[in-house]
């Protein structure tokens, strides 16, 4: 496959950096600064403490093992052992949480900014719902100088793939429609900003937005939303006791409101972003479950050229279909070490299996899926090093924290990070597998 496969209006990016296109056919696919197609195989948390937090992580017990196996006075020791045992298992990118020693090494890699934790005080955190206050002026001048500090260094990178914004924000939850209810399963996003305290920016963002809707005040918004409204307090109550308001008119504002509230949050970080490097991809806000559709709506080209999505605990290739409309998607996590995989047999599953044997079963199936959904242009296994409480087979690492390979987890993934692109290839002439 060439460049010449691809429809030319479909391409994202900068020549002579990472893009991502649409082929004829139908599927996405990375496109590398030689202008070769690639399909995404990654790792996260590629790191001296095989921890989550990237630069932020905290030495822990895989950190005093390599201490120990390679020493500290020359990192690069350990980068190289890394880097080796990737190759071998076939990796070709480097995962959220990874860091700048294995940057710029011969490997793909990504970037996480973590927006949300900049401004710590402009952080809404109600009715299950947490996100930056987009309305918040200190907030966006804060995305600024963040992107400026993290983005600058890499803007010339021929190897950085793109930056995700955040990691699993708070979004609200998408709202089920079904033929008895379309009750939201808690406080929605509206409503949860008309119940915070007046310091937040989104607050009075909110009240305005519906003051601008309905002209006569909280007697209007009453009417509309077919409820009694005395008072603002009546809707604080209800938000602390997360119970939703589930009229039809509350549904509506809501909706319009999310959707301004999505707008905002990725029209901020991507200008962020693009000031200071306007060369590599915006990966999206890594979603771990589907959000309400004013977010999907708003989670678009350019603001967004690929939706990230994490495995999370709901049916992983149904939210891809909701995400995948004219958007490429990267699943940004995906193993078959969660607890969902270690479920009990269900459907036409074969019995008699162990749970070993039914988490390899179902992460061969999954990633075989993955590779043939035309949206999809990667994944990533989330972690690098076992946690301290794993206990192997069934640990969430490719490696034990000894530094030794978790064989039961890299054998497969080896096996399928080498087909993976001769499987997206041959699923480009029929529909993707369900």
């Amino acid at each position: 496959m060439t460049l010449a496969d691809f429809r030319p209006e479909t391409i994202r990016g900068v020549r002579g950096f990472i893009r991502v296109g649409q082929t004829r056919a139908g599927q996405w696919w990375f496109i590398d600064a030689d202008d070769r197609p690639f399909f995404s195989c990654g790792v996260g948390c590629v790191n001296r403490s095989g921890r989550e937090g990237g630069r932020a992580a905290q030495p822990g017990p895989y950190t005093a093992a390599v201490n120990g196996i390679y020493g500290t006075e020359d990192p690069q020791k350990f980068v190289a052992s890394v880097l080796r045992r990737l190759r071998d298992w076939r990796v070709n990118t480097l995962g959220a949480w990874s860091t700048a020693e294995f940057f710029d090494r011969g490997i793909y890699f990504t970037e996480l900014m973590d927006f949300r934790k900049i401004a710590p005080e402009s952080t809404i955190r109600l009715g299950g719902i947490s996100l930056p206050d987009v309305f918040d002026p200190k907030w966006g001048a804060a995305c600024v100088q963040w992107a400026a500090a993290i983005c600058q260094p890499r803007r010339a990178s021929r190897e950085l793939v793109g930056y995700f914004t955040d990691h699993e924000l708070g979004w609200p939850a998408a709202a089920p429609r079904t033929a008895r209810s379309s009750v939201p399963a808690q406080p929605t996003l509206l409503q949860a900003c008309l119940s915070l305290e007046p310091r937040f920016s989104a607050y009075h963002a909110a009240w305005e937005f519906l003051h601008a809707a309905h002209a006569g005040g909280l007697e209007a918004i009453a009417r509309a939303w077919e409820m009694e409204l005395p008072n603002k307090e009546v809707i604080r109550q209800l938000t602390a006791a997360e119970t939703p308001i589930a009229t039809e008119g509350h549904r509506s504002d809501d909706e319009r409101f999310t959707r301004e509230f999505a707008r905002r949050y990725f029209t901020t970080v991507a200008a962020a972003v693009r000031q200071h490097d306007g060369n590599h991809l915006i990966l999206g806000c890594r979603f771990a479950r589907l959000p309400a559709e004013g977010v999907v709506a708003e989670c678009l080209h350019p603001q967004v050229d690929v939706v990230s999505v994490d495995q999370g605990r709901e049916p992983l290739l149904e939210r891809l279909d909701k995400y995948a409309r004219a958007t490429p998607v990267l699943v940004s996590q995906f193993s078959w070490t969660e607890e969902n995989a270690a479920r009990p047999p269900a459907g036409a599953e074969p019995r008699g299996l162990t749970t070993i044997e039914r988490m390899l079963a179902r992460g061969r199936t999954g990633l075989r899926r993955l590779a043939a959904h035309p949206a999809v242009v990667g994944y990533a296994w989330p972690r690098w090093a076992d946690d301290a409480e794993d206990e192997p087979p069934f640990g969430r690492g490719l490696v034990h924290l000894d530094d030794r390979e978790a064989r039961e987890n890299t054998e497969l993934l080896t096996d399928f990070n080498h087909r993976a692109a001769r499987l997206r290839l041959a699923a480009a002439s029929r529909p993707p597998e369900r």
